[in-house]
């Protein structure tokens, strides 16, 4: 049985005709997790928008599994602010689809994910008048409570408490018993020991692609080309 969702073979982006990554491989899995490292500006949010087809690649392919069900959490959600919205109304974004409303099981899933992120309380309170961690939670609740293949997530644990941290990383875990796969970026290195393998940018040295037993450029793993100049980017990350 194939357990490729992801498949991205020999990607390159560039921005305003400046090279940002080039010659990335990576194959994501179901039921694993990958995290995507690297200092600011490296590239990181680059790469999660091209797996969840926010950009599109200049050269190269991804290619996502038939029916592939994509979740993103991206890391610029400033705006959002600007939204009348309620916790509990945001929060349940994440189970609209077309042409249906909130049935039973959406609205049982946004109570758990609520329950679990420790938001609850604070369902009728405006996201403008949340502190950054509750802010950051909710997000990442309106994230989880989706049915995906695949969850994308820009650091989804900047801003979080130490419990909270444990209750995101408990959820993520259960969606790869699950079956999904998660990729995430993060500059704690603590967060990417979790992970089954390591995605390592460097901007203009190029990246590896590490497993979790430690192994470079050998099996499932890929030693990534540098870029001949710097990019000047248009997203952190």
């Amino acid at each position: 049985m194939d357990t490729e969702i992801l498949t991205v073979d020999n990607m390159g982006f560039r921005y305003a005709g400046t090279p940002v990554l080039r010659g990335i491989s990576l194959r994501v899995e179901a039921a694993s997790t990958v995290a995507v490292t690297g200092a600011n500006g490296s590239g990181k949010s680059t790469l999660l928008h091209l797996l969840a087809g926010v950009e599109e690649p200049a050269e190269g392919s991804i290619r996502r599994r038939t029916g592939c069900r994509l979740a993103l959490l991206p890391q610029r959600t400033s705006g959002i602010d600007a939204l009348p919205l309620t916790v509990a109304e945001c929060v349940r974004i994440g189970r609209f689809r077309p042409r249906r409303r909130l049935n039973r099981d959406d609205r049982a899933a946004v109570s758990t994910i609520m329950e679990r992120l420790d938001l609850a309380h604070l369902a009728r309170r405006r996201l403008r008048e949340l502190s950054g961690g509750q802010r950051q939670r909710t997000l990442v609740a309106q994230a989880l409570v989706q049915v995906a293949d695949v969850y994308v997530l820009d650091e989804p644990t900047v801003a979080l408490d130490a419990t909270s941290r444990r209750h995101v990383h408990d959820l993520l875990a259960e969606r790869v018993r699950a079956g999904a796969a998660v990729v995430y970026a993060s500059h704690d290195a603590a967060d990417a020991t979790l992970a089954d393998r390591t995605v390592r940018l460097a901007g203009v040295q190029g990246c590896t692609v590490t497993d979790a037993a430690g192994e470079r450029g050998g099996n499932g793993t890929t030693v990534v080309r540098p870029v001949t100049r710097a990019p000047r980017l248009r997203t952190g990350g």
